[in-house]
C-alpha cells in the first residue's frame, strides 16, 4: 500500500531539526547513534526505497534508546524516538504491513497514553485510510481520557481526528456528542462545526440503515453467497431422495428404524460430500431431518411410533 510520504518526511525533518539544535557532542554516545541510524533509514526509505532496511534501523534506533530515556538528554532521545517511529511505520506501510504498525509501536511505549501526538496521528489516519477505524477506538480513547496529555497544544487536533476518523465511522454518534461538550480545548468554532458534522453523519447512518436490508436478511445472504451453484446441486439430490424415500415408505416398516435412519444419513454424507460440522451444511441436514420425520410420520402409526 503506497501511503503519503509527506507525513514520513515530517518526522525525518523534525528529526533533523533536533540535530541541529544540539551539538554533537552534547548528545550521549548512544543518542547519537540512534540520530545516525534515523539519518541513514531517511537514506533509505527516500533515496532506496528498501523499506525492509527502514525498519531494520528504526528497530535498532528504537531499541538503543530504551535505557537512555532517564538521562539528561531524554527530551532529546524521546524525539528521537518519536522520529524513529514515523520512518519505520511508513516503511511498514509501504510494505503493505500496516496490521504491525500498531503493536511495533507500543512495544518502545509502556501504554497508548505514552505515544506521542504525532505517532498517534499518523496511525489514525492510517487506519482510517485502510477503513480499519475499530483497531484505534480503545487506544485514541486511552490517549484522550490521560490527563497529562489534555495541556498538550495537539490536544485538540487528536480529539477532531478521533471525533471524524473513528467515532463517526463506526456510527457512535452519543460517544461523539459527549466528548464534542465535555472537551474544553475546542473552540466554539469548532464546536459548532463538529456538532454539524456528526448530525449530518447520523442522518446518513439512518438512511443507509434503512435501505439497506436487515442483519438477517444479510446473514442468510452471507451464508447463501458461497455456494453458488453447488446448493442448487445440494437441493436437487435432496428432492430426490426425498421421492426415494416416499417409494420406499412402505417397506420401511420391516427395516430397524435407526438402522434405516443411519443408513440413509451417512448415504446422504457421501452423496453431497458435506461435513454435518460445517455451516454451510446445516440448511441441508435440517432438509434431511424434514425428510426422516415425514417419513417416520408415514411409516408408523402414533401408537407404535419410535422416539427419535
Amino acid at each position: 500500500m503506497r501511503n503519503d510520504l509527506s507525513v514520513a518526511f515530517a518526522g525525518v525533518s523534525g528529526a533533523g531539526s533536533i540535530l541541529r539544535s544540539s551539538e554533537p557532542a552534547s548528545l550521549s554516545p548512544v543518542a547519537s547513534q540512534a540520530a545516525s541510524l534515523l539519518e541513514e533509514a531517511a537514506d533509505l526509505l527516500v533515496v532506496h526505497m528498501d523499506f525492509a532496511a527502514v525498519v531494520d534501523r528504526c528497530e535498532k534506533g528504537c531499541e538503543s534508546l530504551l535505557g537512555e530515556l532517564a538521562s539528561e538528554d531524554s527530551r532529546s532521545c524521546e524525539e528521537l524516538k518519536c522520529s524513529l517511529c514515523i520512518v519505520g511505520i511508513q516503511a511498514l506501510s509501504e510494505m503493505n504491513r500496516w496490521r504491525e504498525v500498531l503493536p511495533w509501536v507500543l512495544q518502545y511505549y509502556q501504554a497508548p497514553a505514552y505515544l506521542p501526538p504525532k505517532v498517534l496521528e499518523l496511525c489514525i489516519l492510517l487506519h482510517s485510510k485502510v477503513k480499519e477505524p475499530h483497531v484505534m477506538l480503545d487506544v485514541a480513547s486511552d490517549w484522550l481520557h490521560a490527563s497529562a496529555n489534555q495541556h498538550l497544544l495537539t490536544y485538540s487536533l487528536l480529539v477532531q481526528l478521533h471525533l471524524f476518523h473513528i467515532l463517526l465511522p463506526l456510527g457512535h454518534f452519543a460517544e461523539a456528542q459527549e466528548m464534542v461538550e465535555g472537551c474544553k480545548t475546542l473552540s466554539k468554532e469548532q464546536r459548532l462545526e463538529a456538532r454539524r458534522v456528526i448530525k449530518e453523519k447520523r442522518q446518513q447512518w439512518l438512511q443507509q440503515t434503512k435501505e439497506h436490508p436487515d442483519s438477517e436478511e444479510q446473514a442468510e445472504t452471507a451464508w447463501k453467497a458461497p455456494l453458488g451453484s453447488v446448493s442448487k446441486k445440494v437441493l436437487t439430490i435432496l428432492a430426490q431422495l426425498g421421492r426415494v424415500l416416499g417409494s420406499l415408505a412402505g417397506q420401511l416398516g420391516s427395516i430397524p428404524y435407526k438402522t434405516a435412519l443411519l443408513a440413509a444419513f451417512m448415504l446422504f454424507l457421501i452423496v453431497v460430500k458435506l461435513d454435518p460440522a460445517s455451516p454451510t451444511s446445516l440448511p441441508f441436514v435440517y432438509r434431511l431431518t424434514q425428510l426422516f420425520h415425514q417419513a417416520r410420520l408415514a411409516v408408523f402409526s402414533p401408537q407404535h411410533r419410535p422416539a427419535v
